[in-house]
This record gives structure tokens, C-alpha cells and sequence, in this order.
């Protein structure tokens, strides 16, 4: 059986883009592959969150990965910073990554970009310790946004490198891996680029937002004034509502804007309440998990020790073997 790993930034709820753009395939996977999911606390620290959004933001991920669908029982959930050993193959990875390739990552100098006054080393590195995160439990699939694949081959880069220095085949190549054809990207409402925990507080809709919620945020959507000639490119605000209706709502129901939009006889208002209405629907069964699971802080607890002994069980032994290959042995 392959094994499956990947994981989400303890930074705050969870929003559509983590779930059809991961969690959605995680809870398919769970049922036919070796699969590690975590939670990515350390991940989170290049924004030097409070120790209380620290604890608040894990317990949130835990809560809504289990309303979403995962199951402790098939599936190796737990908590990055449980598991030491990544940490220790971060450490071994860093001294074969080399400064020019991990300045030349897409994210690293988007981030740069966005925050030039916290460029930290975290940030530089976040390649290292997400290929850490796979090579760990050896994992040849891993399901990943298209924002992250840049990161995976990085991720492969070090593995293969490893093994060359060290001459031997302990780590297999990780792939990109997904349900359907292509890789998921779930756009903002922002009409700016991908729906993100970090793009601003109108950008994402999240599992847990209420219904009223929803609604305003999506009434709030950028749009522009309306096509102007019948068959014309939409522009990327207008792709994007498009693209977030393919997603949550029914194809009738898609078939029916798009032929309004190329017809010239799109109203944007009527779109966007049928798209918030479709996501509200769409969300439903997970909130109403969301509030039972926030509420059994015992469970919570049973299945973070849980998850982490398991976790820890596969890390060891790929740490052991690392360490006998670069001549870290007893005497």
C-alpha cells in the first residue's frame, strides 16, 4: 500500500480552498492508500503567532478535519511538532540545500514581496522542512495545491540528493497526487488569485462560517459591470465566481449563468446569491460536525496521542536508517 502524506498550516479555520483543494482528497484516500495527515504548527511560526493562536489554530485544524471526514481509525492524523524526528531530518536536509535554489522558490520571494520586514530564515527554508514532512514517512503521493508543486520537486531534489551523497535509495520520489485529473485551485472572492488564510478576512469563506456569513461575503465578491459583447472572455473576477460555482454548485445550475454571461444577460447579484446559497448547502454537514467535535476536548486529546504514537512509529524508524547512513552510530 502507498503511502500518503500531507498537511495544513495551523493558522486559523479552515476555508473551501483547503477542503476541495485537499481535505476533500484526503477523505478519499484514507480508504485505499497508507495515509499521514498533519497539522502543520511549525509551518505556522514564520508568522511568529501568540502561543494562544498557536493552541487556538491546531485545536481548530483537529476539529475540522475530523468534521470534513477523517478518520482516526484509517488514517495517521496528528500534530507536526509530536514528532520530533521531523525536525532532526530537517536539520539533516538544510546541510544539502543550497541558498541560491531556495531563493529562487515562487513562494519565498512571493513572501518577500508581501512582508519584506519578516524575511526569516523559516521562510528561506520552508521548502526543507515541507520535504521533511514527506521524506519522513518515505511517501511517494502527495496531494498538494498547484501553488505547491514547485515545493514538491524541491522536495524530490533533496531526497534524490540525499541519496546520492550517501549512496543509497532510502528515499523514493513523491508525486503530486489527486483524485481527479488535474490539481485543484480554488480562487478568492477577491477576484485577486487563490483563496487563502492569509489574502484578507473577505477573501475566503470557511467550513465554519454561518450562513449569514457566507451570504455576505459573497455579495461582497468583486465583479465588474458586465460583459459588453455576447461570447466575450470573462475577466479574472468573473472566471473566478465561475470557477467557485463549478465547485459547490449543480452543472444545470453552472450552464445556466454561463449561457446568461455569454447572452449578455448576466446579473451579478442574481449569481452571487445563488452561489452563496450553493455554499451554504454545500458547507452544511461539516459545521454541524464542526460544534460537536469543538465541544469533546477528551477526544480531541485521545486522538492527538494517538495519531502522534503512530506517526512517531514510522518517523523513528526512517530516522534510524538515516542516521546509520551518515554515520551517526553507536559505539
Amino acid at each position: 500500500m502507498e503511502t500518503v502524506v500531507s498537511g495544513i498550516r495551523s493558522t486559523g479555520n479552515l476555508h473551501l480552498g483547503n477542503y476541495y483543494g485537499a481535505i476533500q482528497n484526503f477523505v478519499k484516500m484514507q480508504y485505499e492508500y497508507n495515509c499521514f495527515f498533519f497539522i502543520a504548527d511549525w509551518h505556522s511560526l514564520t508568522t511568529h503567532p501568540t502561543p494562544g493562536n498557536l493552541h487556538g489554530g491546531v485545536k481548530q485544524v483537529l476539529v475540522e478535519y475530523l468534521a470534513a471526514g477523517l478518520d482516526p481509525e484509517r488514517t495517521t492524523l496528528y500534530i507536526q511538532s509530536d514528532v520530533p524526528e521531523i525536525a532532526e531530518l530537517y536539520l539533516y536536509l538544510n546541510m544539502n540545500a543550497y541558498m541560491g535554489e531556495l531563493e529562487r522558490s515562487t513562494s519565498f520571494k512571493d513572501k518577500v514581496r508581501a512582508n519584506p520586514d519578516n524575511v526569516n530564515a523559516g521562510l528561506l527554508t520552508y521548502p526543507v522542512l515541507m520535504a521533511a514532512d514527506i521524506l519522513i514517512h518515505k511517501a511517494t503521493k502527495v496531494p498538494v495545491g498547484k501553488d505547491q508543486e514547485q515545493h514538491l520537486e524541491m522536495a524530490r531534489t533533496f531526497g534524490n540528493r540525499f541519496n546520492r551523497l550517501y549512496n543509497s535509495d532510502l528515499f523514493p520520489e513523491p508525486y503530486a497526487f489527486n483524485f481527479t485529473q488535474n490539481l485543484v485551485k480554488i480562487p478568492g472572492l477577491d477576484g485577486k488569485g487563490k483563496m487563502g488564510k492569509s489574502e484578507g478576512e473577505g477573501n475566503a469563506v470557511y467550513l465554519s462560517d454561518s450562513p449569514e456569513v457566507i451570504r455576505k461575503k459573497v455579495m461582497k465578491a468583486v465583479t465588474d459591470s458586465g460583459p459588453t459583447v455576447e461570447n466575450q472572455t470573462k475577466p479574472d473576477e468573473i472566471q473566478n465566481l465561475f470557477d467557485l460555482m463549478k465547485v459547490v454548485s449543480t452543472a444545470d445550475t453552472y450552464a445556466h449563468f454561463d449561457e446568461l454571461y455569454n447572452k449578455c444577460q448576466i446579473r451579478y447579484g442574481d449569481l452571487k446569491k445563488q452561489l452563496a446559497e450553493d455554499m451554504i448547502i454545500a458547507t452544511a454537514p461539516i459545521r454541524e460536525k464542526i460544534d460537536h467535535f469543538a465541544n469533546d476536548a477528551s477526544f480531541l486529546r485521545q486522538v492527538a496521542r494517538h495519531g502522534a504514537i503512530k506517526a512517531r512509529e514510522s518517523a523513528q524508524k526512517t530516522i534510524k536508517e538515516v542516521r546509520e547512513i551518515i554515520g551517526f552510530r553507536a559505539f
